[in-house]
């Protein structure tokens, strides 16, 4: 009897490798089938966070067109972007929306997103005020609001795969209403320019504003009462100083008057509450600041950053009024907090700004973080005196009826309060672990 033909490992190995291939293409269509199913038996009705631009507008038939029979419901936030919302809610409805809906959030945004961060003094790395990043919680429950009351199947937005907001938005969904499907185009869709989404807009009747589209702002943007970003084109290179043509909110500290301006800010618990002493509602209040921030050049930030999806990016932020409240607050708190309290914020501080950042704003950390925060502004109150001038802004006097600072205490002159004998015995104490350290070190130096 012959032998056997021996095995060949390579013969195996294509043999394996054929079969998981196979495999691989059988669950791929299983895959597709479920998706299918999902479309057409599970998704019924889409709630879209919908801007009024291109990318969204797209959006509208392109889940009509994927999600056989769903109706989408076009949903859009007014958080002080300069829109023509009457616009905005027809073309969504030329574009293919079944409902749409126009929300004024701008009150709640300050007031429950803002002034939050702001008492907590959060700063994003350095230098970013965050003027996005709290603003998509906000947002994203307003669209799990509205896909609750209509009875929704899915929420969609317009992120891209490369960006923050499209964890800022999913993660929102996820912690308030995790039933809810998610679905991300720009994941999933063959559009990947800026042309094949005009050619798709044309082929579906999507309204084009040709006059913009043939001429667009060469940056991307994100815009509301808080803050103005711009990012792409040349700014994609950090060598490139920004263009002056970027500034669509300030001016240039080169455009801004030769004469300081002086304006007091009031805070009560480290909230906003008047400028120049004139008691004003929170929009009103940001409004005005952003106007006189503006006309001096105050706020504006150039920002390599690091993203959450582990890339750095580059952006141009204006903050006005942002910057102006921001550098107050801070004032009033150097005024108002003992030592320990301070420090140990500044810290948390850096925390908290990372928890908004990352989209973890409805998180049990942050949470618990803002109770803190409010524990740490009961005694923030007091009126903060700002000098503006070509881009800066400096230091003219603050007070407060909670002041920690006593000049009886601190005074270079003769005072009956302060005993400076007393100093030797707390040197003495607190120096004495060094002091210890280094004997032991001599005394096995002469071993």
């Amino acid at each position: 009897m012959g032998k056997l033909p021996r095995k060949n490992n390579n013969t195996k190995y294509l043999h394996n490798t054929t079969k998981r291939a196979i495999i691989y293409e059988v669950n791929e269509i299983i895959f597709a089938h479920c998706m299918e199913g999902i479309s057409m038996k599970q998704i019924q009705k889409i709630v879209l966070a919908y801007s009024g631009g291109l990318d969204t507008s797209v959006i509208i038939p392109w889940l009509k067109e994927n999600y056989k029979g769903a109706e989408v419901i076009a949903v859009c936030a007014d958080v002080g972007q300069p829109e023509d919302f009457q616009a905005v809610e027809k073309k969504a409805y030329a574009s293919g929306a079944a409902k749409v809906y126009v929300l004024d959030i701008k009150k709640e945004f300050l007031e429950d997103y803002v002034w939050p961060t702001v008492q907590a003094g959060a700063v994003y790395e350095g230098k970013y005020l965050l003027g996005t990043s709290f603003a998509r919680p906000l947002i994203s429950k307003k669209l799990v609001d509205i896909a609750l009351q209509e009875k929704a199947d899915a929420i969609a937005h317009g992120a891209t795969g490369k960006g923050n907001d499209q964890v800022r938005f999913e993660l929102t969904v996820k912690a308030l209403a995790p039933q809810i499907t998610l679905i991300a185009p720009w994941r999933m869709w063959n559009l990947k320019s800026r042309e094949d989404e005009l050619k798709y807009a044309e082929a579906h009747g999507v309204p084009i504003d040709y006059m913009s589209e043939e001429n667009p702002y060469p940056y991307s943007m994100d815009w509301n009462i808080w803050h103005l970003s711009h990012e792409g084109d040349d700014l994609e290179n950090p060598a490139n100083a920004p263009k002056d043509m970027v500034y669509m909110v300030s001016n240039t500290p080169e455009q801004a008057p030769d004469e300081a301006e002086y304006i007091t800010i009031d805070f009560k618990q480290g909230i906003p509450i008047a400028v120049n002493g004139e008691a004003l509602d929170a929009v009103s209040l940001l409004t005005q600041l952003n106007k006189i921030g503006a006309k001096h050049g105050i706020g504006i930030v150039d920002i390599v950053e690091n993203r959450l999806v582990g890339m750095k990016s580059r952006g141009i932020y204006e903050n006005p009024g942002g910057a102006i409240i921001m550098y107050a607050h801070r004032e009033l708190e150097y005024l108002c907090l003992d030592r320990d309290m301070y420090h140990y914020k500044e810290n948390m501080a850096h925390t908290f700004a990372d928890l908004v950042y990352d989209g973890k704003w409805f998180s049990p950390l942050r949470e618990a973080l803002s109770a803190f925060v409010q524990k740490t502004q009961e005694t923030v109150t007091g009126q903060v005196k700002l000098k503006l001038y070509k881009g800066n802004i400096i230091s003219a006097g603050s007070t407060s009826p909670y002041s920690l600072y006593s000049e009886e205490y601190v005074t270079f002159g003769e005072d009956a309060v302060y005993d400076q004998t007393d100093a030797e015995g707390f040197i003495n104490l607190f120096g004495l672990p060094l002091k210890m350290r280094a004997l032991a070190l001599q005394a096995k130096d002469k071993k």
